[in-house]
């Protein structure tokens, strides 16, 4: 019980309350990203469900309810919440081509993608596209026919076809599951899955005990919080409900009363090396940054496009400004250009301020936003404007110019996470206010 999960204490208090039947019908697991929430909540789930007495829920248990579980099949789970898939998948996928004879690694590319598709599950998923066009229903069978395919093909003995034959259906599927995530995972949890969720808990569960986890449960809509509440105040008998957060304070008091926290720490470069080794086969210091470099668009290839923005939008504004008559450039807008152009530029960013020009360089640099890379491109720009900013003495100018990118930066992230829009036109909105409101600085 446990096993698999490395240096978290909170597993262990964990297994002494299942042990000493102490646990809470609910509860919240918050601690840093990457610290193990998710994983340890999928294992609770598993080892509540066991029906073998004689093992303790070890991991290699046989049961079916335990093969279920580990293979994201058991009715008596349901997952849901915001979480990025990209980096896992992708990581999970290396891991697997290094070595496609390994059970292990075959497991774990799919169980990274059966991550990804227990979120349509029946039983907590709600229609809910970006666009509004786009229905996943022919992209999910499409999936689900590209698994049977893979598993089929690691039964083969032919190495050299069947590489090429896996590196091919397993890229496939990494593609399909991204656009599924980019199209159907919204940043926020909406009150019809939180509604669905709690009409499946009541239902009798198929085995022992049913298991609701709900990832990132802070970034719920006030609607669905409320929803949950309910929930959380009378919760059927046979069902434990896992909320995970980064923050513990970020949780309304009203929930936070009604679930009993575990705490999971950071942990050592040691042992997060261990982790990597032993789930990826690999080498690694820290587990986020190793799965960051996996990533559609990871951190350094964002960083100049963000510069790029930042830039153009001050150039643009300082025109605009001079059309209004104003004579030269301000000492603000000169400081964002300063600090972000040369980084656009040694990236062959073409300078420009010319608003159609700029976003199409962003969709077509970035992918259109592959891998939902677009928060993390928001986040990156406002930490870019902070940087450049902090090079010069404080001035009202700078403090306003802050102001200005962190209120339309926050809106951005509002219409994208809240509001499920495409980043282009959020783009458009956002370099036309910024224009007209930094010209004024």
């Amino acid at each position: 019980m446990f096993e698999n999960i490395i240096a978290q204490a909170a597993a262990e208090q964990l297994k002494s309350d299942i042990l000493s039947h102490k646990l809470a019908p609910s509860m919240l697991f918050h601690g840093p990203a990457a610290s193990g929430k998710g994983s340890t909540a999928l294992e609770l789930a598993r080892s509540l469900s066991c029906e073998d007495k004689t093992t303790a829920a070890s991991w290699s248990c046989s049961c079916s309810s335990c093969v279920r579980h580990r293979s994201f099949m058991h009715p008596d789970l349901a997952v849901m919440g915001p979480r990025g898939f990209a980096a896992e998948i992708t990581a999970s996928r290396g891991a697997f081509l290094r070595d496609t004879s390994s059970v292990a690694g075959r497991s774990l590319f799919i169980r990274s993608l059966r991550k990804l598709l227990a979120r349509f599950s029946p039983s907590v998923w709600e229609f809910e596209s970006k666009t509004g066009k786009f229905n996943p229903l022919s992209l999910l069978q499409s999936l689900e026919e590209e698994l049977d395919e893979l598993e089929k093909l690691t039964l083969e003995n032919d190495t050299v076809k069947n590489l090429s034959a896996l590196e091919k259906i397993s890229g496939s599927l990494a593609a399909n599951a991204f656009k599924l995530e980019d199209e159907c995972i919204s940043d926020t949890i909406p009150i019809g899955q939180i509604r669905k969720a709690a009409w499946w808990s009541r239902l009798t569960p198929s085995g022992k005990r049913k298991t609701l986890i709900i990832e990132n449960a802070d970034r719920m809509k006030d609607e669905a919080r409320n929803s949950l509440l309910k929930l959380l105040e009378e919760p059927p008998e046979t069902i434990s409900i896992v909320l995970t957060a980064v923050r513990r304070e970020s949780m309304i008091p009203t929930v936070l009363s009604r679930l009993r926290p575990y705490r999971f720490n950071t942990r050592s470069a040691e042992d997060e090396s261990e982790i990597i080794r032993r789930i990826f086969r690999d080498t690694g210091t820290g587990l986020e940054a190793y799965l960051g470099q996996f990533m559609p668009q990871p951190p350094e290839k964002l960083l100049p496009l963000a510069a790029f923005f930042v830039a153009a939008a001050a150039r643009s504004a300082a025109t605009f400004a001079k059309g209004r008559g104003v004579s030269s450039v301000s000492v603000t807008l000169a400081a964002l250009g300063s600090y972000c152009a040369p980084i656009a530029e040694a990236a062959d960013l073409v300078r420009t301020s010319n608003i159609k020009e700029t976003i199409a360089m962003l969709i077509s640099h970035s992918g259109n936003f592959e891998g939902r890379s677009f928060a993390r491109f928001l986040a990156v720009t406002l930490d870019l404007v902070s940087k450049s900013l902090a090079q010069d003495k404080p001035s009202p100018g700078h403090i306003a110019c802050r102001e200005i990118w962190k209120k339309r930066i926050g809106e951005a992230q509002a219409s994208y996470g809240v509001w499920n829009q495409r980043p282009e036109p959020i783009l458009e909105s956002l370099f036309y206010r910024l224009r007209e409101e930094l010209a004024a600085v």
